[in-house]
């Protein structure tokens, strides 16, 4: 039974204080009214937290001059830091906050997009085993010592393992001509027990500093940021991340079911493979230089969605902005909690991600009465 965000209407507001509509049930105009103090308040908040996220570790800078050191490297006045500030500042902190601000993008945005292609709100890269499958290519990769496109080998890997994943799960998934959420998540099991076989098998063959280099995928994180790791991904994020919103509206269309899009003049199967391509970009793109972390494309549009709706005019876009603002919060976190030592950003997300994935099964099983 396919899951709906329909009002729980069990409990009626009071006469002379009438309860407000949910965000699933307000009209376009007060979706709207909402969606951009939204979008200012990410924005706004995005860019409070990475100038904090610049400035706190082991060497504090303060923001003042983080912001004086940005403006003079753009040649609008401000003053250059100290050597060790300019240093830790321009090749330490502000590669990760936006090797952050990437990964986190792309990890939401191709969240919300799996979701709209399935039709149901757990379907997320790394629960169906996308994000595995993405790292097999480049753990594959690091194994094998490629390098036939130098700094894109790992990307290229990644990419075709994360696509080739995506295919296996849609097609496995599929029954009767529609998807099933009980069978996406078996498939997705499935997949990712298959993939941690492969990951296992080449790390057998894989000498110590490889192995090294494979736990960084498995644990996820962004410790070893560069700026060349930044250019790498960023072909990759940007391009998935422009395509994406012009689907927005396909994908309200498709929410109505397969036939009633059909009849609307949508092609299904021509969107879906277009989405898996730009779903499949986007994670391969963060798996090749963050590694696995999960659960960010599953909690991120959820909370969006309880706050402004389902429309995907504002939740493909959304989803990008929210997704950087928990992973910039969330290595922030990784950095900071366990002072000198750093936790895995993978880890983290998975121990915040988990609870939540629990809570929604639990939600859905109650308001379905079962999964018959």
């Amino acid at each position: 039974m396919p899951l709906s965000y329909e009002p729980d209407r069990t409990a009626p507001a009071a006469p002379d204080t009438p309860a407000a509509p949910p965000a699933s049930v307000r009209s376009p105009e007060a979706r709207r009214r909402t969606a951009l103090p939204l979008t200012v308040g990410l924005v706004a908040a995005l860019a409070v937290l990475a100038l904090a996220s610049a400035g706190v570790g082991a060497y504090t800078i303060p923001a003042g001059d983080v912001l004086a050191s940005v403006q003079h490297r753009m040649g609008l006045g401000g003053a250059a830091l100290d050597r060790v500030g300019e240093s830790v500042l321009w090749n330490v902190r502000l590669p990760r906050v936006v090797l952050a601000l990437l990964v986190g993008a792309s990890l939401g945005c191709a969240g919300a997009l799996m979701q709209g292609v399935f039709g149901n709100p757990l379907a997320e890269p790394g629960v169906i085993g996308i994000s595995a499958g993405a790292a097999v290519g480049a753990v594959a990769a690091i194994a094998f010592g490629l390098g036939f496109l130098g700094n894109w080998t790992v990307t290229a890997c990644a990419f075709v393992s994360g696509l080739v994943t995506v295919g296996s799960v849609y097609l496995l998934s599929r029954s009767g001509g529609r998807t099933e959420v009980v069978t996406l998540i078996l498939t997705g099991i499935a997949v990712n027990a298959f993939a941690g076989a492969l990951i296992g098998l080449f790390v057998f063959f894989a000498d110590s500093g490889q192995v090294n280099q494979i736990t960084f995928w498995q644990l996820g994180s962004l410790a070893q940021a560069t700026w060349p790791k930044v250019l790498a991904v960023l072909p990759c994020a940007l391009a998935g991340l422009l395509v994406a919103p012009f689907h927005a509206r396909r994908l309200d269309l498709l929410s109505l079911g397969e036939r009633p899009a059909r009849h609307l003049g949508i092609d299904v199967e021509r969107l879906r493979l277009a989405l898996i391509l730009v779903v499949a970009l986007l994670t391969a793109a963060a798996v090749a230089v963050a590694g696995v972390i999960t659960f960010v494309g599953l909690l991120v549009p959820h909370l969006l969605r309880m706050a402004n709706g389902p429309g995907h005019r504002f939740l493909v876009p959304g989803s990008a902005l929210a997704g950087a603002l928990v992973l910039l919060a969330g290595d922030l976190a990784a950095r900071t909690i366990a002072r000198p030592a750093e936790l895995p950003l993978g880890v983290l997300t998975a121990l915040i991600g988990s609870p939540f994935f629990f809570w929604l099964l639990r939600r859905t099983r109650r308001k379905q009465g079962g999964w018959a």
